[in-house]
Parts: structure tokens; sequence; C-alpha cells
């Protein structure tokens, strides 16, 4: 049969129509809602190959986690580059060792732990890290200012299949300083990573979303010093919790060494699902007051109050991303 060419191109058309039909239908757990997140901002944003967004679709619950077992967190503070103060000294191999008052971090996420019915145990110790069954263990894995390339093959595998298994993870302020050149790290983290900051300096932080465990019975608005960090690139496919007022920012700096900021829309906390598991993810946490009663840190509760609500949700003790 000799085809016409109006009547070929017709045929093309219908053809990719149906094609794009069949894409447009899609289950919905591949295709994430869109309804509460980060909206225009992901067109164009990156793909990490993996079920990710705010549909609890994408969570897979593999039965890996007793309740009735209570609640534990396994607290990561490796550094493979720059140390930020409030970690202290670096920590002895093994699990949960030895620690002096320099590490603010450590001490004060177990006293948290303490007040908020969930255990602790920390570590630096790449052999604490090197399978999922030891991960299994912990409810949640937090990375609170871990950096560079804090993991070797091994602890990124188990982290990946801790994940997919069901895991929460926590990622705090140099979270985002990490794994750098692992692309379904930074999608862990939200599809964003690290890009610079201005000098520390107040701020106000305003909460966009109060629904959720971490953000619940927080003022709407509080103050706080911290590291405001620019991010490249923007965190796509979640829920903001919380963003920094940029107009209480000083002049000039609130983007430093060329970059523009991120204006209205500068994100410091935010949650989502992802390959399978929950992460919550805050830029916050850079001085060591904020694990102080507030009397000499204004805006140091809110911080812990927002960051106990995140590991309880990431955890599942609390719903999580609502």
């Amino acid at each position: 049969m000799q085809w016409k060419r109006p009547v070929l191109l017709a045929a093309l058309v219908a053809a990719a129509t149906a094609v794009l039909g069949v894409v447009a239908v899609l289950p919905s757990a591949a295709q994430p809602s869109r309804d509460r997140d980060t909206g225009a901002r992901e067109l164009g944003s990156p793909d990490y190959g993996v079920c990710r967004g705010t549909d609890e679709r994408c969570y897979h619950d593999w039965g890996n986690f007793d309740p009735a077992k209570g609640y534990r967190v396994l607290l990561v503070t490796r550094t493979a580059g720059p140390r930020h103060a409030n970690l202290g000294p670096a920590l002895a191999p093994g699990l949960n060792p030895p620690l002096t008052a320099a590490n603010v971090v450590q001490n004060g996420v177990v006293a948290l732990g303490g007040k908020n019915g969930f255990a602790v145990d920390w570590t630096e110790d790449l052999a604490q890290l090197a399978s999922p069954n030891q991960l299994f263990r912990y409810n949640a894995v937090i990375f609170f200012s871990t950096s560079r390339d804090a993991l070797d093959d091994a602890a990124q595998t188990a982290l990946r299949q801790y994940i997919r298994g069901g895991g929460g993870f926590v990622g705090v302020h140099n979270a985002f300083g990490t794994e750098y050149n692992w692309p379904w790290y930074e999608g862990l983290l939200g599809g964003a990573n690290y890009y610079d900051h201005g000098p520390a300096q107040p701020g106000t932080v305003k909460v966009v979303d109060r629904r959720d465990a971490s953000t619940a019975g927080l003022p709407e608005r509080w103050q706080l010093r911290d590291e405001w960090y620019n991010l490249v690139p923007y965190p796509s496919k979640v829920r903001v919790l919380a963003e920094v007022d940029e107009s209480t920012l000083a002049e000039g700096v609130e983007g430093s060494m060329g970059h523009p900021g991120h204006g209205k829309d500068h994100p410091v906390a935010w949650c989502q699902y992802y390959d399978g598991g929950r992460a919550w993810l805050t830029t916050l946490g850079h001085d060591a007051l904020l694990f102080g009663d507030g009397s000499t840190f204004p805006g140091a509760p809110q911080f812990q109050q927002m960051l106990v609500g995140g590991i309880r949700s990431a955890m599942g003790a609390a719903p999580f991303c609502r």
C-alpha cells in the first residue's frame, strides 16, 4: 500500500498521541503529587530515577521497624573536610566512643533524645555504617554537619539499601556539604546541594507549613543567628516547612561569592519521601549555642523543637510530612 504524505503524517501524529497517552497515565506512585510541594521551581528539576516527593506512596513499608521495641537513631558526624566547631574533636573508632564537653552536637542530640523518648547512638566510624543490617537497627539515621566524601562504597550502598527498606534520614546543616559527587545523595537531600553562604548573622525564620510534626506549635516567625545556605540545585518535589526572610538579613550578604540568593523563597527546612524512605532536612544548625536554653541565643528552643519533630517524624513516631 502506498501512503500519501497527509495520510502518513496523520498516522504518525496518532501514533505519537497514543504513546504520549500511555506516558500520561503512568501510576501516580511513579509521578508523585505536586499539590503541596515546591511547585513551579520543579520545572526542569533533576531526575534521580527514584520515586520521590510528597506522595506517601513513595514510601515502602517492608516491616523492618517494630515500634514496640522503642525508637533509636544513629547520629553520624563523620567529616572528610572542614569540621564545624560544634562537632568538637573527631571521635574515636567504634560505636558511642567517649565524648568531651566540646562535642556539643553529639551531647545535645543525646540529651534531646532522652527528653523526647528516643535513644541515640553516635559514631564517625565507617565500620559502623558498612551494612544495611547495621543500619536497620535504627529508626532513623542523622547526618549532622558531615562533610565532603564522608562515606566509602560500602557505606554508600548500605545507606541506599536502608532508605529503600523504609528507613528514615535526617540531614542537618553541612549534610548539604557532603557527598557532592553522588547524585542519589543529592536527591535524598531533596534535589538540593550547598552552594555558598554569607557570614553568620541574625535573620527571621518564617514557618510556612505549620501542619507538620516539626513545625506544629512553632511561632509563625522567630529569630535565629545562623549561616543561611544558598542552594544549587534548589530543592524540588518537597514540602517546604520553613524559610528565612531575606529582607531581615544585612543588605548585600544574603548571597555571598556572587550568588544572588533565593529572594522571597529561601527554604531552610523541608521534607519528602525518597526511594522508599523518609527524609527530613534543614540547612540550619551552625552554632553550638543552638543546644543551649535560649537565654543567650534567641531561637535555640525553636530550633531544638523543630529538630526533634523532624527526627520523630522521620523515624515514624509522628505523622510524616503532613
